[in-house]
């Protein structure tokens, strides 16, 4: 298990957040930032079914010597719905938006990108867009792989039938329950707007040991996340493309997710030129649970690509 020192924040004052709206091609998307806008810029995406609020307690750890943003995806939070239905939510619209944000928050200078669950799905999309190169200084990604180089793990496996092979391929179609509810018609949005929006926080409790509070617009953003699934997972995993990183990347592979396999994130270098894997104790929430632990693995890896020397774990994390 790799380790890395806690960084924690000197002073107990909260850094105030600042709420703007930044127009995407499709509509408005709400930005949240924290610090000075002339340090390094880290750019947050969050995953399913949160939305940018579940960054505070992480940027609070980073902002006195970064500029934080986050936004609320599409969908979510107080960002714009979309019309039209699943079509809306395909990679292409989501890279689109993260291109408008970066545009307004960080016109002049490229950012490093950290992403959870859904965040990093969409995110892989933005680290591998060639149109994007240059506009990431590196890419730190939890919880969420790449849905066409987990398409092309998944040919590999089936194509060398081993019981290893086919044992991983099982475990990650188990811990993938949820998906197959979720391309069911009307069914999942029911739930959100029903007892599970209502009863989620306590879901995390039970099932995460994660508190949260209650939060208005939960309903909501789970059941519009909900096109995220119907717009891509298929297409991606049944068509891979090869699509390669134009940034380095970190990947934290959580050993105690209960819903992402850790194997899918071994053998990345094919695809990831300059990559470093870090095994975390820790489960799918763990910015949720543990926030100075993830931002300690965030600036240990930024503050690296900005020239400071690696760490022993960073170090041993390097994948040659």
């Amino acid at each position: 298990m790799n380790t890395t020192a806690v960084h924690t924040r000197s002073s107990h004052a909260p850094i105030a957040s600042r709420h703007s709206t930044v127009r995407g091609p499709d509509g408005e998307l709400a930005v949240t930032t924290w610090g000075d806008a002339s340090l390094p810029v880290i750019v947050f995406v969050h995953g399913y079914p949160d939305n940018s609020s579940k960054w505070e307690d992480v940027a609070q750890q980073l902002c006195d010597d970064f500029f934080v943003v986050a936004y609320d995806v599409r969908g979510a939070g107080h960002s714009f719905t979309p019309t039209g239905g699943a079509g809306a939510y395909k990679l292409d619209r989501l890279c689109a938006d993260f291109t408008a944000v970066i545009d307004a928050v960080s016109p002049q200078r490229p950012v490093h990108l950290v992403a959870h669950d859904w965040g990093a799905i969409q995110a892989w999309e933005f680290a591998t867009e060639p149109a994007l190169a240059g506009r990431l200084l590196s890419y730190t990604t939890a919880s969420g792989p790449c849905l066409d180089h987990v398409g092309h793990w998944m040919r590999d496996r089936i194509a060398r039938p081993t019981p290893g092979n086919l044992w991983q391929v099982g475990k990650q179609l188990v811990k993938s329950w949820y998906i197959y509810l979720f391309h069911l018609p009307w069914l999942p949005e029911a739930l959100w707007r029903g007892v599970l929006g209502r009863r989620w926080h306590q879901v995390l409790r039970v099932l995460e040991a994660t508190s949260v509070p209650p939060r208005a617009g939960q309903a909501r953003d789970g059941a519009n996340g909900v096109n995220l699934y119907r717009a891509n997972m298929l297409p991606r995993l049944f068509g891979p493309r090869a699509r390669h990183a134009h940034a380095p990347v970190q990947v934290l592979a959580l050993m105690k997710d209960n819903y992402v396999n850790p194997a899918l994130t071994e053998n990345l270098g094919r695809w990831v030129p300059e990559l470093w894997r870090r095994e975390v104790q820790g489960g799918h929430w763990l910015s949720l649970k543990n926030p100075a632990l993830f931002a300690s693995l965030v600036r240990e890896f930024v503050t690296h690509i900005e020239g400071a020397p690696a760490s022993a774990a960073l170090q041993h994390a390097r994948v040659r």
